[in-house]
This record gives C-alpha cells, sequence and structure tokens, in this order.
C-alpha cells in the first residue's frame, strides 16, 4: 500500500511537471527574443568557452552558463562584435551569434533553433523551483498543500513568464528559495550535510544574481527566530534551560558562518577561482574605481575594499556597481504617470496586479488562519514570511521598478505559504475544500486564459492583460518578444511600408524576424544608431508600449511619443505593440535626433557644432527641452550669455509643465545653469 502511494504522488508531481514544460515550449516557441537574452547568452557562452568574464559583468555567469551549455557542442560562429563600451559588446555579439548562423549565411542552425535551445536548458530553474514547492510545502503542512503548493506554481503567469528567459530572475528565484529551505532543514535536524547543502545553494544563489545577498539578512533573521523560539520554549520548560541555549547560540553562529564561507567558495567557482575578470588579466575601461564614484562614498568604498583584498572576483564586484549605478536613475511608470525615480509602493502595486485573484484569494485564507489562530506552525511561517517581508522592503527601497521579475523571488515562499494555510483549514474542516478548490480552479483558468502570452499578465480586478499598460511598464507588458506576433499581423494585413518604434533596436532588429518597417528613434537607439525623421511619416506606425509612455525620458516633456500616447490606437499586437494608422506630424521627433547630436558635440567641446544642431533641432520642435537646454549651454560656451539666459528661461518654462517629481530633478539644474549666466 506505501508502494503505491508513492508511485500516485510520484506520477503526480511528474503530471505537473510536464504540464509546466507543456506551457512553457508552447509559450515560447511563439515569442521573439527578448531584450537581454542575446547578451546573456554569448556572455555565458564566451565565460564557457574562453574564460572571459568581462562580457555582461553586469550579472553574475551562473545562468548564463547554464542557458549556453546546449550551444557548446555546435559548430557556430561566435566573434566579438568590438565595442568601445563594455555593455555594447555582448548585446551585438549575440545578436550576430544568434542570427548569423542559419543556412542564408553559410551555418546549420537558425535562430529560433538556438534561441529554443538556449530557453529549454533556463527552464531547468523553475522546474526545480516547482519541486521543491512540493517537497516544502509537503514537509512544512502536509502533503496536500505540497501538491497544492506546486499546482500554484505550474500556473502562475509571471513565473512561467521569466521561466524559459535567458535572464538571471528564475535562477535566483530557485536557489533563493533552495537556500532557505535547506536552513529550515538544518534547524530542524542539525547535520553537516544540510549545512553543506544550505552553503551551496547560498552560493549558487549568489551565482546567479546581485540580489542574492539579500539572503545574508535573511538567514540572520532565520536563524534569530529560531533563537527567539528556543528561548521560548525553555522558559516555559518544554526543553532545556540557558546553558542548552547559549550552546544552541553559538552552534548557530557557527553555521551561518560555514554557510557565507561555503557560499563565497562556490561563487569564486563560477569565476574559476580567478580575480581578473580577462584571462589576460588586462584592465577593464572603465575601470572599476571609476565606476565606483558614481556610488555614495561609502558603499563605493567598500566594493573597493573588497577589490583591494581579492575578497571577490573582479567581475562580480564590478557588476555589483553597476547594478547599483544603473539604479540610481531609472525612472518609473506606474498608474499612466511618470516618475523620475522610483516610489515605495510600485512592488505592492504589481503585487496586486500580478497575482492570480485565485492566489490572493489563498493568501487571504492564511492570513484568517494565523489571525485566529488556527494556523500554530510558527517556525514554517517565520521561515515563509521573512523571506518575502526583507526581500520587498529591500525592493521598495530601491528606485529600480521595472517589472515584477525583480520581486520574482518572493511568490515560491508565499504560494507555499497560501497552500500551507489553505490545507491547515481544510483539514480543520473539509467545507474549506470548496472554497480552496474554486480559488484553484480561478488560478489556473485566469492562467491559462493569457497563455501564449504571459508577460502582460494582469489580474480580472485590474481588467486582465490588455489593460497592464495602464499601469505599468517594461518588462510588465513588453520586454522585446511581441516580434513573432508583429510579424504575423504585418503578413496577415499585407504591409509593405510601416514605421516601427521597438526599444530592442538595434541589439535585436524587428527586420531580424521580416519586420519590414523603418525605425523610428527611441531613448535606447539614440545612443546606438542615427535615425532621420521625416516631417510627415506615413503609417502605419508601431509603437512598443514600453516607449510609448515615454517612461525611459522621465517626464512626458521629453517623451516623443507623447501624442500618440494621448490618443487611442486603431489596433493592438499581442497586448504590448500599439498600431496608428494614417499621416502623422511629429515635431518631437523630428527634433530628437539633432538634439541627441548636439548633445555629444556638446560634450566633445564643439560648441558652434553643438548650437547649429539645436537650431535644427528647435526649428522642427521650439519645444524640444532638451535642445532648448543645450542651446543654453553653446550659447553660454560661446560667451552670447544674453542669448543662453533666453533658452534657458524656455526651458525652465517647460519643467513647469512637468510632473512634480521631474520638476524636482530639473529645476536645480536648470537655476544653476542660469545662475551661472553673466548680468546683462
Amino acid at each position: 500500500m506505501q508502494r503505491r502511494r508513492r508511485w500516485w504522488i510520484a506520477a503526480g508531481v511528474i503530471s505537473l511537471l510536464l504540464v509546466m514544460i507543456m506551457e512553457i515550449a508552447l509559450s515560447v516557441r511563439q515569442e521573439s527574443l527578448s531584450w537581454d537574452e542575446g547578451d546573456h547568452t554569448y556572455a555565458g557562452y564566451m565565460s564557457l568557452k574562453e574564460h572571459d568574464y568581462s562580457l555582461n559583468p553586469e550579472h553574475p555567469p551562473m545562468a548564463k552558463m547554464v542557458a549556453a551549455l546546449p550551444l557548446l557542442p555546435l559548430d557556430l560562429k561566435a566573434d566579438r562584435q568590438h565595442k568601445a563600451y563594455f555593455k555594447d559588446e555582448a548585446y551585438y555579439s549575440g545578436r550576430e551569434m544568434l542570427f548569423r548562423n542559419g543556412p542564408e549565411n553559410g551555418g546549420k542552425y537558425p535562430a529560433d533553433t538556438l534561441i529554443f535551445r538556449a530557453r529549454m536548458a533556463m527552464t531547468v530553474f523553475m522546474l526545480t523551483l516547482a519541486v521543491l514547492t512540493f517537497f516544502a510545502g509537503g514537509e512544512m503542512f502536509g502533503l496536500g498543500a505540497g501538491f497544492l503548493a506546486m499546482t500554484l506554481v505550474v500556473f502562475e503567469p509571471s513565473m512561467l513568464t521569466n521561466a524559459p528567459f535567458v535572464t538571471t530572475d528564475s535562477a535566483v528565484s530557485c536557489m533563493f528559495f533552495a537556500t532557505v529551505y535547506a536552513f529550515y532543514r538544518y534547524v530542524k535536524s542539525p547535520s553537516l550535510v544540510r549545512l553543506a547543502v544550505t552553503g551551496a545553494a547560498a552560493g549558487l544563489a549568489l551565482a546567479a544574481k546581485h540580489s542574492a545577498i539579500v539572503l545574508l539578512p535573511v538567514l540572520v533573521l532565520l536563524a534569530m527566530g529560531e533563537l527567539a523560539g528556543r528561548w521560548w520554549a525553555a522558559r516555559s520548560g518544554r526543553i532545556a534551560g540557558d546553558k542548552v541555549i547559549a550552546k544552541g547560540s553559538l552552534r548557530m553562529v557557527g553555521a551561518l558562518a560555514m554557510v557565507v564561507a561555503i557560499a563565497v567558495t562556490v561563487l569564486w567557482s563560477f569565476y574559476g577561482f580567478r580575480y581578473n575578470m580577462r584571462p589576460d588579466g588586462s584592465a577593464m575601461t572603465p575601470s572599476l574605481a571609476s565606476n565606483a564614484a558614481a556610488l555614495k562614498p561609502f558603499e563605493g568604498g567598500m566594493i573597493l575594499r573588497f577589490a583591494q583584498w581579492h575578497l571577490l572576483p573582479e567581475s562580480y564586484l564590478y557588476g555589483l556597481i553597476d547594478v547599483r549605478a544603473v539604479a540610481n536613475w531609472m525612472p518609473t511608470y506606474l498608474f499612466g504617470e511618470l516618475h523620475a525615480h522610483g516610489v515605495w509602493y510600485y512592488f505592492p502595486v504589481v503585487l496586486a496586479l500580478k497575482l492570480t485573484l485565485g492566489a490572493i484569494g489563498l493568501l487571504a485564507i492564511t492570513l484568517w488562519a494565523v489571525v485566529t489562530g488556527k494556523l500554530k506552525r510558527w517556525r514554517e511561517i517565520w521561515f515563509l514570511a521573512v523571506p518575502v517581508v526583507v526581500y520587498l522592503a529591500v525592493a521598495m527601497s530601491s528606485p529600480l521598478n521595472i517589472g515584477v521579475r525583480h520581486i520574482l523571488p518572493t511568490f515560491a515562499f508565499m504560494l507555499t505559504l497560501a497552500a500551507g494555510g489553505a490545507w491547515t483549514m481544510i483539514l480543520r474542516d473539509r467545507r474549506w475544500s470548496y472554497a480552496a478548490g474554486a480559488l484553484l480552479l480561478w488560478h489556473i483558468v485566469s492562467s491559462a486564459h493569457t497563455f501564449p502570452n504571459y508577460m502582460p499578465y494582469a489580474n480580472e480586478l485590474w481588467g486582465g492583460p490588455s489593460h497592464t499598460h495602464e499601469y505599468l511598464s517594461d518588462s510588465a507588458t513588453d520586454w522585446g518578444q511581441e516580434l513573432k506576433a508583429t510579424k504575423k499581423y504585418i503578413d496577415d494585413n499585407q504591409i509593405k511600408d510601416c514605421y516601427f518604434a521597438y526599444f530592442v533596436a538595434p541589439f535585436i532588429l524587428p527586420s531580424d524576424y521580416g519586420i519590414p518597417c523603418k525605425p523610428l528613434p527611441t531613448l535606447d537607439s539614440l545612443y546606438q544608431m542615427e535615425i532621420d525623421v521625416p516631417p510627415v511619416i506615413h503609417g502605419p506606425v508601431l509603437i512598443s508600449y514600453a516607449d510609448l509612455n515615454g517612461f525611459e525620458f522621465g517626464t512626458k516633456v521629453r517623451n516623443p511619443y507623447q501624442s500618440f500616447f494621448e490618443r487611442k490606437p486603431d489596433a493592438v499586437i499581442a497586448n504590448g505593440i500599439a498600431v496608428y494608422n494614417g499621416d502623422f506630424s511629429v515635431p518631437a521627433l523630428e527634433a530628437i535626433t539633432p538634439a541627441r547630436k548636439a548633445q555629444e558635440l556638446m560634450d566633445n567641446k564643439d560648441a558652434a557644432g553643438a548650437l547649429r544642431e539645436t537650431m535644427a533641432a528647435l526649428a522642427a520642435d521650439p519645444k524640444c527641452f532638451d535642445a532648448q537646454l543645450t542651446a543654453g549651454d553653446a550659447l553660454h560656451a560661446l560667451k552670447r550669455d544674453a542669448e543662453a539666459r533666453e533658452h534657458y528661461s524656455n526651458a525652465m518654462a517647460l519643467v513647469q509643465t512637468m510632473e512634480p517629481s521631474s520638476q524636482q530633478q530639473w529645476r536645480p539644474k536648470v537655476q544653476k545653469k542660469l545662475g551661472e549666466l553673466g548680468h546683462d
């Protein structure tokens, strides 16, 4: 009987895994390469093949290496496209490797084949995480909770979205949960093997993504909670007294030190136990020290001391600096409004929108069970709640607000806790099974309804996936994965001439997918390619929602697509790309390229050339904020302060029309420029 039961359990777990594999494989086949995937894949490939960790150092190498493993045996052309700026090199080289090894270029492997191989390799992390939630739920609350937790994970839209993508998010989500679960098993029944597993899992988490550093305070809090529980038990006479508690505390400190030591060793192993990024030991440009100058003195100084003492690999420290620096300037789009910086309530909103109503309902049952004292498994509650609270607190304090993927590690903990609470209530009163079953069914149906395009998912309370763009942007709606759907739309409507604003260009080109549209400039392409826009553009005009709201520009005043944003599109492709038919005069678009040229010339101390370009930009669009500002800079450099004052004043007038946070950002800058002018 026991053996038959084990077979049924194994069959259930395997069936759920097969469902998850099918969901991922069938959906990802219909998606184009997303923003970071070529970059990550190429960096992982070169890390494995040449032991070069200078490509894409913004992220640790583990996930990238896993994605590249299926490509290693293939005969691929993978030449480096040597670009001046380190961030660009892996993007361009990745695009060349993935799209230039097909039969049309004399190779054997079409881009779809290479991308699919890398993506399916990445699914190992989410599949492993699903199994871990089964074991954790079962061990903490019972077998039914294990199956319920795993089912929630298998149909969770945000987890399905990120499962196959060649990024770091699914890997860190898996290893973060694995570390906490391993530590839970260690404190329940200490052993060297369980401690070693905890350290190894923590090391894999660190090697997946820099945000795994949050594991350190999480493990400390979990240990403190465990010790507090033992102290309370000693006070109530349920276990031995103070000497045992003191000894246990010392053992816990030693265990945490051992976990850190093992984790750091595992992290070093992914860099071949070599400090230098490059095999030949040559320095990166820009240097570690110059990059650290962008951080707060204490933060930058601490990282540089780690570098001086070679406590962590150079590439890891370089990436840590870059991630922190990027977060400091990234704007936010929320509820249709732009913010020049992050907002603290962004991620709570994301959770309310991205979690299914079924999952939210099960979490509500768990909360009720805890508040009413029906769920009293305090150790289990502590181990599942603390990682969520700490990770969310860190995320909410960060200015980087660009999608649910940045809090993806919290999902497995929440879903396991939701399953545990619901199962506890079912065991107390079978009538709860009707409510829990209905909520689980809602979770599954809501997820299935958004197949195959899981990324723009929003639950029914917010209007579903077709309304997500009204509240969020970037990887919450469209991350570059819509080019296959766009190609189908172009072909179905027999479109031969069109314009396309898509933020993934030029790192991924629409033409790679047979889309004939002319490119329109975006903030990303402005720094990579020169695109001149005529006075009138003839539609259809296709614009990604990630570009339409202009969130990367930080304010509607600088958004060249604001006129499109304020009108209803004629069609929408896969809930991610707006289509506008007709002919359009867009002065802001016409002005954006010369305004950018002017800034580059000004950076190179060519004030006369900069002034010439700003005049061209302002002739197209007198309301071009960047051109007004650069015109003032150029005129001031040419000692024509009276004219400079006029342009700075025009810029200040535009500042008054910005959103409050953008005004706070730009007003002091323009006031400073005005203050530097001489008196008339």
